[in-house]
């Protein structure tokens, strides 16, 4: 494949990066060689294939990462690829730290993202989770607002899962209530728990 043109959008998140920015700027070097189209999406440097979305970079507290959006199909003959989070079912990430770590594995980040390209429009069998389960406050709220229910019935899947997770995590209901109110407009602008 060949090296694609940088996009000034990730220039402009690169250059107001304060963690991880010459680690990043190193890992987007090897990314655009393999030929994917950047693209700003989630506020986060995205590459894609032909409209497919292969992998983002993510930059985390810790560490950053690039996820790869169906790493479950990338063979991991490197043992190098772990779930974003415990209910991550189809994407995978290569955590970094410097970027003596992206250097090292830049051959088989390589390998990783031409699989990752390669497999691209093969659909990925997730387990299909019980029905959501919402929580009872949640409930309330869309008797009360049912604009807030058109909206939250509007997000995607994920989206709601996500929502409905972490409110129903907290123990208590006014602990419930207090987060539900606070993600309110959110959920009624069409964005994620995490946008």
């Amino acid at each position: 494949m060949t090296k694609n043109k940088m996009n000034p959008k990730i220039d402009e998140f690169l250059n107001k990066t304060t963690k991880w920015q010459e680690e990043m700027t190193q890992l987007r070097e090897i990314i655009l060689e393999c030929g994917l189209t950047e693209e700003l999406k989630w506020n986060k440097p995205c590459y894609t294939f032909q409209n497919n979305n292969i992998a983002i970079m993510q930059p985390f507290k810790e560490y950053f990462a690039l996820m790869f959006f169906k790493g479950i199909l990338i063979t991991d003959v490197n043992n190098i690829l772990v779930k974003p989070g415990e209910n991550s079912q189809t994407q995978r990430q290569i955590r970094f730290t410097n970027t003596e770590e992206v250097v090292q594995l830049e051959s088989i980040i390589k390998d990783y993202i031409n699989e990752a390209v390669e497999k691209a429009n093969v659909e990925v069998n997730v387990d299909k989770k019980e029905e959501l389960e919402i929580p009872v406050e949640l409930l309330q709220k869309f008797d009360e607002y049912p604009d807030l229910k058109t909206a939250f019935e509007a997000l995607t899947l994920g989206r709601q899962r996500a929502y409905v997770i972490y409110f129903s995590k907290a123990k208590q209901s006014k602990t419930r209530e207090s987060r539900i109110e606070k993600y309110m407009e959110q959920i009624l602008a069409g964005k994620g728990l995490h946008d």
